[in-house]
């Protein structure tokens, strides 16, 4: 009797460590990929040799290069955050409380400078304004120069402008009627009541998209890349990333240190932020209210959409047609004319360059590569954290978020102290293969998957599964018969966004791509840094059309997600 009891719990604990073997194996792969090569760097920061020490940090904060990059970094950012808000807060406003019309094509040319990669924006602008452009015919005092701190600062706030729309638009709208009414009743004017009522309560969506918008600028390469690298400004990313590119390994200690101070700049910028929202008073708000508040005579509504028709298509249609047209002629600098109109730019990079075509194939295979695998474990790990209350499931999801808050080329250097040697004695030979790509991708955009795939099981109804589960149905049918058919619009959309950001990924690759394993973003900043703008822009409009097709597929299964969302 005795046996057979000491037999059954036996089992019974045998069950229990079966059931928990999977929870800890991801534990343990989560902590592998995405935390460990995180406190490599920290550590590769205090080490000198064999040895601890601050002699990087007392080397690299004695030069003065060190503190005007760092002055570069803060001015620039903080600079195209407050364009960026300002941009945003603006057409935010408007789009929520006025009676303009067309609101639902204005939104598409919103979102399009963010859409597009930053690199491919930069080039659009720097065609825009070239001497072959559009504003050739202006005298030279009258067209901007890019290649400064003011162009960089205005190319960046323009691109991230919409971040800053998307977090305050629906904030705006869920702002209660009565408040603003009770205020004007009370005396107050308009301005009045914007600055002491509406503005107040939208306070945590302008603080979030203000965040997002700075941290976006911070972490952005591409911009600094191509507009300050050729003037000689330096920013933290394009420092960090001359450090490496230019020194190699022996400069890891360097950059470990670099990347140190810009994860404290990001740091600092997200306590503000949380500073700020404890100061805020804010109250609860209700529904989204779509219903314009301000009625606009006639006259002031066409006035208004003109403006603003000028300002989306002069910010997100007209540079790109500028490039476009670059792209079109036989040389660059010349007019575009039935004479010089030729296709040949395209015609190089599509069927002669090995290397474009090459880097066309590696970006596609890593791209659907990622999003298979961030979908697959991604999805998993959102069913886990939906069915999972408590510290640790929220601690895992803090770990996984980390790779995608930390700066590009901050995580490209974590990715390369923890794959020279991920353990000791252990040489797994993927640094310089298309391997470290694919798993810096993945480690990057895993979180976006997670975040789709968990929106997805958050509007099921558990009970669902649950009567399922109570008639007897195992796993695997629930799965089949239940949750992927309800998930799939979410999961799917959030694939493609994974799919969509690998495939024109320029940060993390410029510092981990070695010959045979270029990408697109890669080839585009070469041929853009060997003076080759006919071919990177023809190479550009290629990728642009690619996305905007692919944005209307995301478009489309979205829809059909919700639609299939409200049916349930």
């Amino acid at each position: 009797m005795q046996l057979t009891m000491k037999s059954r719990q036996l089992d019974k604990g045998r069950h229990i460590a079966l059931r928990k073997l999977p929870a800890l194996v991801g534990t343990l792969i989560l902590f592998f990929f995405f935390l460990l090569p995180i406190l490599r760097l920290l550590l590769m920061s205090f080490t000198s040799g064999e040895t601890i020490s601050f002699g990087a940090y007392s080397e690299v904060l004695k030069e003065s290069v060190t503190w005007r990059t760092l002055w570069n970094t803060i001015y620039i950012v903080l600079g195209s955050t407050v364009l960026s808000v300002i941009l945003g807060l603006m057409m935010a406003a408007i789009m929520a409380y006025t009676d303009v019309r067309g609101k639902s094509a204005m939104q598409l040319f919103i979102y399009l400078p963010f859409i597009i990669p930053s690199y491919i924006t930069t080039l659009a602008w720097v065609q825009f304004f070239s001497s072959s452009g559009p504003l050739k015919g202006l005298p030279d005092w009258l067209i901007p120069n890019l290649y400064s701190v003011g162009g960089i600062i205005f190319v960046l706030g323009i691109s991230h402008y919409p971040l800053v729309y998307l977090m305050t638009v629906q904030v705006f709208r869920r702002i209660p009627r009565d408040a603003e009414l009770a205020a004007m009743v009370a005396g107050a004017s308009r301005i009045t009541s914007w600055r002491k009522v509406i503005l107040p309560m939208a306070l945590p969506g302008i603080c979030s998209g203000a965040l997002l918008a700075f941290l976006s600028n911070l972490d952005n390469f591409g911009v600094p890349a191509f507009l300050g690298i050729p003037a000689n400004i330096r920013v933290l990313s394009t420092y960090i990333y001359e450090q490496v590119i230019g020194y190699g390994p022996s400069a890891f200690s360097r950059a470990a240190v670099l990347s140190v101070l810009l994860g404290i700049v990001a740091v600092a910028a997200t306590l503000i932020q949380v500073w700020l929202l404890r100061r805020s008073k804010v109250t609860e708000t209700t529904v989204p209210d779509n219903e314009p508040r301000i009625q606009l005579p006639s006259s002031q509504r066409r006035i208004l959409q003109t403006v603003l028709w000028i300002f989306l298509l002069g910010t997100s249609l007209v540079p790109f047609l500028a490039m476009g047209t670059v792209s079109l002629v036989r040389a660059y600098g010349i007019d575009l004319t039935w004479e010089n109109l030729s296709f040949e730019n395209y015609r190089y990079i599509l069927f002669e360059d090995e290397k474009v075509i090459r880097s066309l194939g590696n970006s596609l295979l890593l791209g659907l590569i990622t999003a298979i695998v961030c979908l697959v474990f991604g999805t998993l790990f959102a069913y886990y954290r939906s069915y999972k209350q408590g510290r640790f499931p929220k601690v895992l999801e803090a770990i996984i978020t980390m790779p995608y808050a930390l700066p590009g080329t901050v995580l490209a250097l974590c990715i390369i102290l923890m794959w020279m040697q991920p353990l000791p004695g252990w040489y797994p030979g993927v640094y310089g293969t298309p391997a470290i790509l694919l798993i810096a991708y993945i480690t990057r955009f895993f979180v976006l998957q997670f975040r789709g795939s968990y929106t997805a099981f958050s509007q099921l109804d558990a009970r669902m599964e649950e009567a399922a589960r109570t008639n007897g149905a195992n796993l695997f049918t629930r799965w089949k018969q239940i949750l992927l058919p309800l998930i799939l619009p979410g999961v799917l959309s959030g694939a493609l966004l994974v799919f969509l950001t690998s495939l024109t990924e320029l940060t993390v690759s410029s510092m981990l791509w070695s010959s045979g394993a270029e990408t697109v973003g890669v080839i585009i900043f070469s041929f853009e840094q060997a003076g080759y703008s006919t071919y990177s822009t023809a190479f550009s409009s290629v990728i642009v059309l690619a996305i905007l097709l692919g944005g209307l597929t995301y478009l489309i299964v979205q829809r059909k997600g919700k639609q299939r969302g409200s049916k349930a």
